[in-house]
């Protein structure tokens, strides 16, 4: 358990910090400049954009998880809007695919100028809605920025090849051309960087977005949405192309179901990304899935202790456990078990919790209420399984979703380790060697992000190899979290297969041709087969 003076102390933190937000005018001042800058009000919102701002829906209350107080209202659409606003997508659509694409990288250019502009009020409205603090909430507006960066150099680079005809007077080569309409269905976890993700890279290939939102985040996509608009109306082109769709599971289950949606790209649980899947996969549309992630970290006894210490805290604490590359299971060799704990405890003893858009603040609220009972199911579960609390352990009294974070010594086997629960808890296993950590690692469903400390370097490209992890992003030296732009995102197994951001991400918007073209004035058929 926490050290009772560390507990009282992150305690007091956290009443102060509730007492400031509700008994202070000035920090409802703040909040409203925030609002104020990105156009937005307390109600009246609207929640849907297709060119022109709408919505008669029911209202989506965006809360503060700090306070569990409504920071502002917003309307959804119905579906016979969404519908609507389905076609508008593929009338602009059309114009824009003939549009060239380094003139489309321009545009997202401008849209990542405006974002950058309004990048720290930005940052501070994902601090207040989804309770991440401030640090992470401008990091992840900075993200967006970084992929329009990665999108409009991309702009002049969307290559095909030219392949080798086996028949004299034969053209052969395989070019890429954009799909059509692009639904993008976000989490709550990343409001902003995943759908920018999407929307750089379908824009800059030539396609238009429907972007739906996760129920308890429609503010940032709002804000972000009015800003796109502002840019595409002052060159002339229609809003449409860029369509932001505030609704409920009625919204996101018509966008799989629609065949004039070409490609879904869905972020969220394993369970509901299943489902979207099979309806997807039954009209035959394409797919891209960001599904959970039961990630790991293995410390081996050659590794850096202090390095990893460092790293550990920062994967499983930040953004109180709700990144999907959360590091959520450690397993630490037999030889470093013992003071690698200990120095992880006193870690966590120094961790502030509280409002985070307070500074020093390292760890905000979880998002809801129904978060902060999963917490305790598993704190639960991992006492009943044989399992031991090590630091933390309890929710923290007050108005907002706040817990401890949480460090368990339980056998890597138990039935609660093998799933993933969006909460700080970090599952701490012992190992006699790396090739048992590899083992432990893979034995789950998930297969998203892993790593390795150690400083032998046949230890990394076992690790690296095809007898090492079984994810997607496989790491040395460095935490699960914090991906990079460059490289391509996403996940193996149960995590959906799907890749995003980075590297050759953007062939998924696009439809892949083979194009054999004949100047021969002969029609010699390929495997030498005559015909005549």
């Amino acid at each position: 358990m926490l050290p009772v003076r560390a507990l009282s102390t992150l305690r007091q933190s956290l009443s102060r910090t509730s007492l400031r937000m509700l008994a202070t005018s000035s920090a409802f001042a703040k909040h409203a400049a925030i609002l104020s800058e990105l156009g937005l009000k307390p109600t009246g919102n609207k929640g849907l954009f297709d060119g022109q701002w709408g919505g008669s829906g029911p209202v989506q209350t965006a809360v503060s998880p700090v306070t569990n107080e409504t920071i502002a209202e917003v309307s959804t659409a119905t579906i016979d809007e969404l519908k609507v606003a389905i076609a508008k997508a593929k009338k602009a659509q059309e114009e824009w695919r003939l549009v060239p694409a380094p003139r489309r990288g321009e545009i997202v250019r401008q849209i990542r100028e405006r974002l950058e502009k309004h990048k720290h009020a930005l940052g501070s409205l994902v601090s207040l809605e989804v309770g991440k603090i401030y640090a992470e909430g401008v990091g992840e507006i900075q993200e967006y920025i970084d992929i329009c960066d990665f999108a409009t150099g991309l702009s002049r680079a969307l290559n095909g090849s030219v392949i080798p005809s086996e028949r004299p007077g034969h053209f052969m080569m395989e070019q890429y051309n954009p799909l059509g309409v692009v639904g993008i269905i976000s989490a709550f976890n990343f409001p902003a960087a995943v759908a920018g993700w999407n929307v750089a890279l379908a824009l800059i290939t030539g396609n238009a977005t429907i972007w739906k939102p996760a129920p308890s985040t429609p503010l940032i996509s709002v804000a972000i949405s009015k800003i796109i608009q502002d840019v595409l109306e002052e060159n002339n082109l229609p809003g449409a192309l860029h369509t932001m769709v505030c609704g409920g599971a009625d919204v996101g289950e018509y966008l799989a179901k629609s065949s004039d949606i070409n490609l879904v790209s869905f972020t969220g649980s394993t369970e509901v990304g299943r489902k979207v899947g099979t309806i997807v996969q039954n009209r035959f549309g394409k797919l891209l899935l960001e599904l959970g992630g039961n990630n790991a970290i293995i410390v081996n006894e050659d590794a850096d202790l202090e390095l990893a210490v460092r790293a550990c805290l920062f994967a499983a604490v930040g953004t109180a456990g709700q990144r999907c590359t959360t590091t959520r299971r450690l397993f630490l060799h037999e030889k470093i078990h013992d003071q690698f704990v200990e120095r992880l405890v006193k870690a966590y003893a120094q961790v502030k919790i509280g409002d985070p858009l307070e500074e020093g603040v390292l760890c905000g609220p979880l998002h809801t209420k129904v978060a902060v009972e999963h917490y305790k199911k598993t704190i639960e579960a991992v006492k009943a399984q044989g399992g031991k609390i090590l630091v933390g352990g309890n929710v923290i009294p007050g108005p907002g979703n706040f817990v401890e974070p949480t460090i368990t010594s339980i056998d890597a086997n138990a039935a609660i380790v093998q799933h993933e629960v969006f909460v700080p808890i970090l599952h701490v296993s012992k190992i006699k060697n790396l090739e048992e950590g590899i083992k432990f690692n893979n034995q789950v469903a998930q297969g998203l992000s892993s790593s390795l400390f150690t400083q032998d370097i046949s230890n990394v490209f076992k690790w690296t190899g095809p007898a090492g992890s079984d994810c997607g992003i496989v790491n040395v030296n460095i935490p699960t979290n914090g991906a990079e732009i460059g490289g391509a995102f996403g996940g193996e197994k149960e995590t959906g297969g799907g890749r995003e951001s980075g590297s050759d991400s953007w062939k998924q918007y696009c439809r892949r041709q083979t194009a054999t073209i004949n100047f021969s004035g002969a029609l010699p058929l390929a495997q030498g087969i005559k015909f005549e």
